[in-house]
């Protein structure tokens, strides 16, 4: 593998990353289910949940919805080892979440990722969430409010 498609793997894997990130923040849970390959998984064993396939990743929308009243994650750049067409990394974040009981969370956690180069691009095809601090004192901020209501 050349220096430059090497650059170019690693550019393609953080630019899926932060897809996932964004994606994850708009709660659109179509877009996060094409980042994975059809036969992906995506595991968030504090939760505890595990999703297999894209289907199951689409469907958990309407779970997350049911039960998460505000989350905003924010993810740093962790790490990536290439091997040809597969690759492996960490990546680093901080969530605040407010659940629909009044339940909060401040937590930084890892995802331990898996990915394949596929002819749509990289692709995970296994993304594992490990909280490493948990924090569960009640958030006291808010969403911004606009003449419309919450942003």
């Amino acid at each position: 593998m050349s220096d430059f498609q090497a650059v170019a793997d690693r550019v393609e894997i953080e630019a899926l990353r932060g897809e996932f990130t964004d994606a994850a923040m708009m709660c659109d849970y179509d877009r996060i289910a094409s980042l994975f390959t059809p036969d992906g998984v995506l595991r968030m064993p504090n939760v505890p949940v595990e999703l297999a396939g894209r289907e199951q990743i689409r469907a958990w929308r309407e779970r997350r919805e049911a039960l998460v009243a505000l989350f905003v994650q924010t993810t740093h750049p962790g790490t990536i080892r290439l091997d040809g067409d597969t690759a492996s990394g960490r990546a680093y974040l901080q969530e605040l979440i407010r659940l629909r009981d009044g339940s909060s969370h401040l937590n930084y956690a890892i995802y331990h990722d898996r990915y394949r180069r596929t002819g749509e691009g990289w692709k995970f095809t296994e993304r594992v969430y490990e909280v490493r601090y948990l924090d569960h004192s009640p958030l006291t901020g808010s969403a911004p409010q606009t003449a419309d209501g919450p942003r």
